[in-house]
């Protein structure tokens, strides 16, 4: 009787063993298959600002592709720069979080503005609308690939 049980829980160990291989086989499979075709996919970019008016640079009809964090200000290191007397060194930063673009304003001195309106911390987006530091106004637009 002692052999016999014995032989179960080996058998038991190695189905045990056997489904874990096998988890971890499909696992590694779906991974490969994920990266594979990220690598294959062309970089879509998540979305556009296009200078709408501007009092100096940049000029109107300026295109910027956006990352998923886009810094806006006067700073060179910022993303989009501008050369705006109104515009602070960090002015504000549009973030791209799950579908949707957020506007956040960093505390500058004379505020970013969203369609007519002043954003008063984070402000949601939406393809269409113009987001105005100082003189300049920005509308954002869908990417291209």
């Amino acid at each position: 009787m002692d052999a016999g049980l014995n032989l179960v829980l080996w058998g038991i160990r190695l189905a045990f063993l056997g489904l874990l291989w096998l988890a971890l086989g499909l696992m590694a499979r779906a991974l490969l298959r994920d990266v594979r075709t990220a690598a294959r996919a062309p970089a879509a970019a998540l979305g556009r600002l296009i200078v709408v008016a501007s009092g100096g640079q940049p000029a109107p009809g300026t295109v910027y592709a956006l990352d998923a964090i886009t810094t806006l200000g006067r700073d060179l290191g910022s993303s989009v720069v501008l050369d705006d007397p109104y515009a602070s060194q960090h002015h504000a930063v549009l973030t791209f979080r799950g579908r949707a673009w957020y506007v956040e304003d960093l505390e500058s001195t004379n505020g970013t503005w969203v369609n007519g309106a002043r954003v008063a911390a984070v402000a949601a987006l939406g393809f269409g609308d113009e987001v105005q530091i100082g003189e300049v106004r920005l509308r954002l637009e869908r990417g291209r690939p």
